[in-house]
């Protein structure tokens, strides 16, 4: 029988942070760029939770997973929202345009 321990969520969140990376790297659409931040705020959620679950005992690291999944929400708002006015102002989400603001 395989028992899950630290070493699994470790390489768990590695994947998901690697994965959000690579997102945020590749992406040209501004939601894809989002999207890719909020992989790797779920990654280090990810490890809070473990080191809090195996290394310590204590809820500690729920806690501060909680804060995260609180600032990755208001983090979403306010980006959707900049997204929204960038749509707006150039018709498009292609963050390569984002020049165009300046005049």
């Amino acid at each position: 029988m395989l028992t899950i321990g630290l070493n699994h969520y470790l390489v768990l969140s590695a994947i998901v942070f690697s994965l959000g990376i690579l997102c945020m790297v590749t992406k040209r659409n501004a939601l894809g760029i989002l999207i890719g931040v909020e992989l790797v705020l779920n990654a280090a959620n990810v490890n809070l939770v473990a080191f809090s679950r195996y290394q310590t005992g204590a809820a500690d690291g729920h806690m501060f997973a909680v804060f995260v999944i609180l600032l990755a929400a208001a983090e979403a708002a306010i980006g959707i929202a900049i997204f929204m006015n960038f749509y707006n102002t150039l018709q498009t989400i292609d963050v390569d345009r984002g020049d165009e603001l300046r005049n």
